[in-house]
C-alpha cells in the first residue's frame, strides 16, 4: 500500500481519495482515470477534465467535487455557479425558511413591479431586493440538494 501525502495544503481531490483510504493506483482502478494523471490533478499541474471529476466524485462519495470544481476551476462555472458550502440540515432549513419568508412577504411588490412588463427607475431597488432574496432562496435549494447527495453517497439515507 502507498504512503499517505505528507504535502501540505492538500487539495481537495487529494483529501478525499485519502479520507477513503485509496492509493492513487486504487484510485485508478476505481474511476478509470490513471495513477499518473490522478497526481498531475492533485498536484495541481494539471485541471482535471469535467468527466473525471465527475468519477471522482462517485467514487470518492463526495459529490462536493462537483460543485467546487464548477465554481472554482471551470470558466463558464466561476461565472454562474455560486460554492456551496457544507452546512448541516437544520441551518439549511432554516435559512431557506426565512428566506421564503421574506419572499412571501415580497411577492406582492414583485407583481406590482412585474405587473406592465417593465421596471421603473423607482421600482429598481426594491426589485434588486426581490431578486436577492431569489438568490438566497436558490442557494438554499442547492445547499439542501447537496446536503442529500452526500447522505445517499455515504449510504446514510436510500436513493429514491
Amino acid at each position: 500500500m502507498g504512503k499517505k501525502s505528507v504535502r501540505p495544503n492538500k487539495n481537495l481531490y487529494m483529501t478525499s481519495r485519502e479520507s477513503l483510504d485509496l492509493t492513487r493506483e486504487d484510485a485508478a482502478e476505481l474511476t478509470g482515470i490513471s495513477a499518473d494523471r490522478l497526481e498531475k490533478i492533485e498536484n495541481e499541474k494539471s485541471l482535471p477534465h469535467p468527466d473525471e471529476v465527475l468519477m471522482m466524485a462517485k467514487y470518492y462519495k463526495n459529490p462536493s467535487i462537483n460543485n467546487y470544481f464548477c465554481s472554482h476551476e471551470c470558466p463558464i462555472g466561476q461565472q454562474y455557479v455560486p460554492a456551496i458550502p457544507k452546512k448541516e440540515l437544520s441551518q439549511i432549513v432554516l435559512e431557506m425558511l426565512a428566506s421564503l419568508n421574506n419572499m412571501n412577504r415580497e411577492k406582492e411588490r414583485l407583481i406590482e413591479i412585474t405587473a406592465d412588463g417593465k421596471i421603473g427607475d423607482d421600482e429598481l431597488e426594491d426589485f434588486h431586493n426581490i431578486q436577492a432574496q431569489l438568490s438566497k432562496i436558490s442557494a438554499s435549494v442547492e445547499s439542501l440538494r447537496l446536503w442529500v447527495e452526500e447522505m445517499i453517497a455515504k449510504g446514510n439515507i436510500n436513493k429514491v
